[in-house]
């Protein structure tokens, strides 16, 4: 059991678990990456950002 939420990718349910109760899939963190400056692929990032929410 871990101190943060986790979501499996399969059923889209939130859970404290690694396995996923339900499908037994594993689950991932769903804490955004850190933000660095030094981000070579900020820019294209920011374009899709800006050109989806249009």
């Amino acid at each position: 059991m871990t101190n943060q939420i986790l979501k499996c990718l399969k059923c889209d349910k939130y859970t404290l678990e690694e396995d996923c109760s339900i499908c037994s899939n594993k689950c991932v963190s769903t804490k955004p990456a850190k933000f660095r400056h030094d981000d070579k692929y900020g820019f294209y990032r920011l374009l899709y950002k800006k050109k989806t929410m249009n």
